[in-house]
């Protein structure tokens, strides 16, 4: 009989033994040890499993696997389109069981009836087609016609036609590059999508997400491109660095670019598109999702989450937000912030680094909106009534509610004599000075640095920053002890005046809660003692060379107070009395991102080594240079 030529081999074996028992050969001594495959979905397993090739408008097909429970009817989809293995996101474990081999996140959907979904994006694994890293909308920059909201339409047109066990109802969620595809597919929508989850999406990779951030190369992008660009992201392709420390190699090899030479990978594509589009051109603004997604109405349900100490994609979700609230007659929408990492809202959530919070606040969150989101979009269940914004108020360890995003006013916290901070601008006007040499830039976490280290890499942004305690080149502003809680929500915004003797810089800005000296062992949200802990709530960077246009960089002008207006990523934080707020000035940030020369080059990725050299940093403060941290401080 002729297999339909969209299902695979193994559709229907289900009915059948692991092997099949028909009157096998006798075995010898030289009967080949191989068999051509093991379907371990066998006859009493819990659940239907197909992998299937589902037809694009172009022909090119995709990778699909469909999982649902035994017995399943009139049930909704719930969809996620992914470069990371859809094959191996139905692989967790090894059981006849379905939610022991699916991701936490997808349990409880999966044991309410719901068929889930993954499916390889084009170019990926094990579909067809050719891979575009964050593959633009068609339009001027994609003349194709293809992108990834017709690929998404497509597979749920396929999807609502060909499950017979479905209700018509498609959902789509995902984090990080799966947050991209989540909201491509909110573009230009199939009818059947009802509902929508993106979990820190990549949106824009030179304003803030995953590339650059405010200009400044993030060269942990390096190794991601080798490894997305190699065999279809089989090969498991990595640059030979070594064990050693990652600031020493990237020190020794220079410029980003020239750390790409070293290794050979910049002839990738995806990197030699980094390398030739270092400025705020159309490349990357004209594939800016929440440019594209506030040019049209939104019509899908949607939910933004993002981590609050996200380490990859912090900026997405809350700019999407901005660019939809005020759409007149959009769909519902949501901005939810957890106290996660990058993507954690999908797996554990009692914990980050040193901190504890009051339960698995991220099953918490699932069970308690995500789920009855989609439960009223694609099942007819009670209107949940989602707020504007639903926010995990870390310090206090709580889950909050809030009518409009940000819930604070803007309140400054200007920076002072004696490296002081205060509500109180101060009475006379000066500047704190210090010495930034990139031989010896300031390292993001203590060395030995590490970046492929998945404990150092998802922590990061909590570690105690007393690691950088008596460098001469990170400058501190403290306030006094609190004697009262000030609650964080919203986006604090730098409003910093600095000079420099050179002709470029960076700034890079921590704002931080400074726990009191005699913490208690079990004081709120810690794992033990947590004494004098700098617990960082934002930290963020800005190249100079952008103050006057992302598109078009200038030099500064040497010795010139320049004013750096630029944001801190989104947090719900409290802080408690006896506290203190704290704010860290320093010029690197290293190497996490690539080291500014300080002096102005055409195109820093090319910077030679006599490029490189030392300058002298001001903070200004008081009278005509009013430094501060615009805080959104809640009633």
């Amino acid at each position: 009989m002729k297999k339909h030529p969209l299902v695979a081999v193994s559709l229907g074996i289900a009915l059948l033994p692991a092997f099949a028992r028909a009157d096998p050969a006798p075995v010898t001594a030289m009967t080949p040890d191989v068999v051509e495959k093991y379907d371990a979905v066998l006859p009493d397993a819990d659940y239907v499993r197909r992998d299937v090739m589902v037809p694009m408008r172009d022909g090119t097909k995709l990778y699909t696997v469909i999982v649902m429970k035994k017995g399943v009817a009139k049930a909704p989809i719930l969809l996620w389109r992914s470069p990371y293995d859809a094959h191996g996101d139905v692989a967790r474990g090894h059981s006849l069981r379905l939610v022991d081999l699916v991701p936490a996140v997808d349990a409880p959907f999966i044991e309410d009836g719901y068929i889930r979904v993954y499916q390889d994006i084009r170019g990926i694994h094990r579909s067809e087609g050719q891979f575009v890293m964050n593959r633009p909308l068609a339009g001027p920059l994609n003349p194709t016609g293809i992108d990834e909201s017709t690929d998404a339409y497509d597979t749920i047109d396929w999807l609502v036609k060909n499950v017979p066990e479905s209700n018509g109802n498609v959902a789509i969620l995902g984090s990080s590059y799966l947050g991209f595809t989540t909201l491509m597919a909110e573009i230009n929508p199939h009818p059947a999508l009802k509902a929508a989850v993106a979990e820190s999406p990549m949106v824009d990779g030179w304003m803030g997400d995953d590339w650059f951030h405010n200009g400044a190369f993030r060269v942990s992008g390096l190794d991601y491109a080798l490894e997305m660009s190699t065999g279809k992201a089989d090969a498991g392709a990595v640059m030979p660095h070594g064990n050693g420390d990652d600031y020493a190699n990237y020190v020794a090899a220079g410029s980003a670019g020239a750390y790409a030479r070293r290794y050979g990978v910049d002839q990738v594509p995806f990197v030699r598109k980094l390398i030739e589009n270092p400025a705020y051109s159309e490349f990357w603004s004209g594939q800016a999702v929440d440019k594209l997604m506030a040019a049209r109405k939104l019509t899908v349900p949607t939910m933004l989450e993002l981590g609050e100490w996200d380490q990859e994609d912090n900026y997405g979700a809350p700019a999407v937000y901005a660019a939809l609230k005020d759409q007149p007659g959009r769909a519902p929408l949501t901005l939810v912030i957890g106290p996660w990492r990058h993507s954690g809202a999908n797996h554990y959530g009692y914990d980050l680094g040193a901190l504890t919070f009051a339960g698995d606040t991220a099953a918490q969150w699932r069970r308690d909106w995500m789920k009855p989101f989609f439960d009223h979009y694609l099942k007819g269940a009670p209107d949940p009534h989602a707020p504007a914004a639903i926010t995990y108020a870390s310090g206090i360890d709580r889950w909050e509610q809030s009518p409009r995003w940000p819930m604070g006013s803007a309140t400054p916290l200007y920076l002072g004599p004696d490296q002081s901070a205060g509500f109180a601008a101060p009475a006379k006007s000066g500047a704190v000075s210090w010495t930034s040499d990139p031989a010896n830039p300031v390292p993001f976490v203590p060395r030995p640095v590490h970046l492929g280290d998945r404990a150092q890499w998802t922590t990061w942004l909590v570690h105690d920053q007393r690691f950088v305690t008596g460098r001469p080149d990170v400058v501190t502003f403290s306030g006094k002890p609190l004697d009262r809680p000030v609650h964080l929500m919203g986006a604090p915004m730098v409003d910093m005046y600095m000079a420099t003797t050179g002709t470029d810089a960076d700034v890079v800005v921590k704002l931080i809660d400074v726990y009191p000296d005699d913490a208690p062992e079990d004081g709120p949200g810690a794992r033990g003692p947590m004494a004098g802990y700098e617990l960082p709530i934002g930290i963020e960077i800005f190249r100079g060379r952008y103050l006057k246009s992302f598109a078009h960089p200038e030099p500064l002008k040497p010795g010139l107070f320049n004013r750096f207006r630029f944001a801190l990523p989104s947090i719900d934080h409290v802080v408690l009395p006896g506290h203190h707020i704290a704010v860290q000035v320093q010029s690197s940030l290293f190497p996490l991102y690539d080291r500014n020369p300080q002096s102005f080059v055409p195109n820093i990725f090319l910077a030679k080594p006599g490029d490189y050299h030392a300058a002298t940093m001001r903070i200004g403060y008081g009278g005509a240079t009013p430094s501060a941290v615009i805080l959104p401080v809640a009633p």
